[in-house]
């Protein structure tokens, strides 16, 4: 196996999977692993072929967090987490969706990686903790942000006060994972989950990813703001009448996320929204 800390693979029609590499430490996350997810999901984002995203881990593990074998760096704090949290603001802000693959554990850092994915798909043997606290440290990588809205207030101090390890069907019963799915199955269910969003309007799936995210911090007036500039973006596609073309002749549309130019023809340079 290659000793690149993150495994781009060949794009499947659309989409591109990113596999965390340190599997002889669980996939621990060291400066370069950081980096190097970094760059990856950067080039994604401005890459307009890729409709969606995977994010797993090598030789049976997500992530098991931070690397903690080296000891501690001796940078300040503040420059250490420039690059995660970069990573963590990349990954949520990614105009295409994001779908985390989850065997064995996903822990700390870690966890919070496949939490700031949209879907997260695991096997029943999956493990989950917010361990940071057994570490004498806080939340980090958006974890004090995502818990809570996944979970509410008190379920969020449980996890991050105590420290639990859960499994994968706990881990569900609280929606932080989407599906549970056997260690056999869960490629090809992660594959047809990937075709499915590909197959949708890139520029209406953005435009929708956005809304949920900040949704949950705005009033209503503004929520109905954003909403008409979402539905102002997806008219200004070749997806809107596509679809209602679709519709009227009983068949899938075929969605390309292109502008719909003025004269009526659809550009053939979309963008992700």
């Amino acid at each position: 196996m290659s000793d690149q800390p993150v495994l781009l693979s060949s794009d499947i029609g659309g989409v591109r999977t990113l596999t965390l590499n340190r599997p002889h430490r669980k996939n621990a996350i060291d400066e370069e692993l950081w980096t190097a997810l970094r760059d990856g999901l950067s080039n994604a984002g401005r890459d307009h072929t890729v409709r969606a995203i995977v994010l797993t881990g090598a030789g049976g593990a997500f992530c098991s967090g931070a690397d903690i074998s080296k000891g501690v760096s001796s940078a300040h704090p503040l420059y250490r987490m420039r690059t995660l949290s970069e990573v963590a603001l990349l990954l949520h802000e990614l105009p295409v969706p994001t779908i985390a693959k989850v065997s064995g554990v996903a822990v700390g850092a870690g966890w919070n990686l496949a939490l700031g994915c949209d879907l997260v798909v695991a096997t029943p043997q999956a493990r989950f903790s917010q361990i940071f606290a057994r570490r004498g440290l806080s939340l980090d990588c958006g974890g004090s942000w995502l818990l809570p809205k996944l979970v509410g207030l008190q379920q969020a101090k449980r996890l991050a006060l105590l420290a639990e390890t859960i499994d994968a069907e706990e881990a569900r019963a609280l929606n932080l994972v989407t599906w549970v799915v056997s260690a056999k199955e869960i490629d090809a269910f992660v594959a047809g989950l990937g075709a499915r969003l590909v197959a949708g309007a890139s520029i209406a799936l953005a435009q929708n990813k956005a809304l949920l995210n900040e949704g949950s911090d705005r009033t209503m007036r503004d929520a109905l703001a954003g909403e008409a500039r979402a539905q102002a973006v997806n008219f200004a596609t070749a997806d809107v009448p596509e679809a209602y073309a679709a519709f009227a002749e009983k068949r899938e549309p075929t969605f390309t996320g292109r502008w719909a130019a003025p004269s009526g023809r659809a550009d053939n340079g979309g963008r992700h929204a």
